[in-house]
């Protein structure tokens, strides 16, 4: 039987298991999805297909949670992956109803576009309820999918099956948020469909939404698929100079590394290696590993670029009892807020290594004395705060200042501009003369270092030179007061005595 004169598709033609779906998807859709990732550590396209198809339980696998990230390189394939899953889903989970809810509409538009070109392969167009239109697709089964504007109101009137989610690098926060109640499990056919979000983009920003979806993953709230350009990389086997054996460089230098010229020709890819090459030529190296990479996310509008977890980031433990290290502390208050405290040892050459942190919100003052008196460290010489904790509060007519020296604590504090204290952190992280850093972060603190990474200037306002205050301040601030009370001229407070030194 040829395929025109094919039936329309039923349940009854549903694969059951991967491989069986990965040779359908080839014969009814003429698509070849990549099996095998290239790059260690990596996902293949196909392990978002399956994930997606059997509800998060793949046969032969653990169940995962239904939800799930796609972290891939522009051109990798994302939206044209999830015009398929929601194909699939449509033909084999009858009555199911899924949404596309793009970065923009123009985004989800070309989500549909690709659905509709599936849609007119050969005993499959059968299938299709009516007319499509340019927000929505029915077939005869009863199942549809629907795009759906970048607004609250749009999204807070759904309820559907799946939520499929394209840049969302590029979503309002608090439509996001509002996604987060649209989604409802229900049994289509023989399948019990989850009710899951899917989300689909690249990575541009370390502090956007797309950053704090994958920290997500890590904890196992989400199912991530990470590829990159490598992985999706034509065989490059016109190359053979780059092959290890010949001892040359990759022309698309690490993490490819030759690998292209290893993809079994059933693994081809779909973008060729010129193009990478050409595209490769365009950009700066950040654009180039953030977008295509995907090794880490752009750093361009960072307070802090010159931090680098690989190079910033110890874990070794000092000698506490050592006499050449001075130990020192800093502190940004809050309340709503989190209050933030650093401790740090000083060696005889000047080099900060910040040991620890507290961060807390909601919790007064005295109680963050009490954990300074009772931390495993060293008696802090004096601890850093914001000057601004000279004012008096209503409720006591006391200031913080002067409740920490009323504790007994050495407080210091020295007026300076955001962008001074800042830019003293920057010398130390990455000196003009190019010395070596002289200052680190141990990898306990965690807080510390996301800040670090996070902390960023408003990139809707190029000109702008404030950082914004979104949560990684808070952090860095701690860190700010303290090198600014060593590396400049401070103001030391202790009970009622107050010392200037230079």
């Amino acid at each position: 039987m040829s395929d025109s004169d094919r039936p329309g598709v039923s349940p009854a033609d549903a694969p059951r298991t991967p491989a069986a779906l990965h040779d359908w998807i080839a014969h009814r859709l003429g698509v070849l999805v990549v099996r095998q990732p290239t790059v260690p550590g990596h996902a293949a396209p196909f392990d978002y297909i399956c994930h997606t198809y059997f509800e998060g339980r793949v046969p032969g696998s653990d169940p995962m949670p239904p939800d799930c990230i796609v972290w891939a390189n522009r051109g990798g394939g994302k939206t044209f992956l999830g015009a398929v899953a929601t194909l699939l889903d449509m033909l084999f989970k009858p009555g199911i109803e899924v949404r596309i809810l793009g970065g923009s509409l123009e985004q989800s538009a070309r989500m549909h576009a690709h659905l509709r070109a599936l849609l007119e392969r050969p005993g499959i167009g059968q299938m299709v309820d009516g007319r499509i239109t340019e927000r929505r697709v029915r077939l005869v089964n009863g199942s549809s999918v629907e795009l759906l504007a970048q607004s609250q109101r749009s999204v807070r009137g759904t309820r559907v099956q799946k939520l499929r989610c394209d840049e969302i690098e590029l979503f309002d926060p608090e439509v996001w948020k509002a996604a987060q109640l649209a989604t409802r499990s229900k049994r289509c056919g023989e399948v019990a469909v989850r009710g899951s979000i899917e989300c689909l983009s690249t990575m541009h920003v370390p502090y956007g939404l797309m950053s704090r979806l994958i920290d997500e993953s890590a904890q196992g709230q989400r199912r991530l698929f990470r590829w990159s350009l490598i992985d999706v990389l034509e065989t490059c086997d016109h190359l053979p100079e780059c092959a290890p054996e010949h001892g040359e460089a990759c022309a698309l230098g690490e993490p490819c590394a030759g690998r292209g010229r290893l993809r079994p020709s059933a693994r081809l890819g779909h973008i060729t290696l010129d193009d990478a090459l050409t595209m490769r030529s365009r950009v700066s190296a950040s654009v180039w590993e953030s977008e295509m990479l995907c090794l880490r996310p752009r750093r361009d509008d960072c307070v802090l670029p010159e931090f680098d977890p690989a190079l910033h980031v110890f874990e070794d433990e000092p000698d506490r009892d050592e006499e050449n290290l001075v130990w020192v502390g800093g502190m940004d208050f809050g309340y709503r807020s989190p209050t933030v405290v650093l401790w740090a040892c000083v060696d005889d050459a000047g080099v900060v290594r910040v040991m620890d942190e507290r961060v807390k919100a909601g919790v007064v003052l005295d109680e963050h004395v009490g954990a300074i008196r009772e931390a495993p460290w060293p008696e802090l010489s004096w601890i850093a705060v914001d000057p601004a904790g000279r004012q008096r509060t209503l409720q006591t007519g006391r200031s913080d200042i002067s409740e920490l020296q009323s504790a007994g604590l050495r407080v210091r504090h020295r007026p300076m501009l955001v962008a001074d204290g800042l830019a003293l952190i920057r010398a130390r992280l990455k000196p003009a003369d190019e010395s070596a850093p002289r200052l680190f972060v141990h990898r306990r603190c965690g807080r510390l270092i996301e800040s670090l990474e996070k902390y960023h200037f408003d990139a809707s306002r190029p000109s702008s030179t404030t950082p914004v205050k979104d949560g990684p301040d808070h952090a860095v601030d701690a860190l700010r007061y303290l090198i600014v009370c060593l590396d400049r001229p401070f103001t030391s407070s202790h009970r009622n005595w107050t010392l200037v030194t230079g």
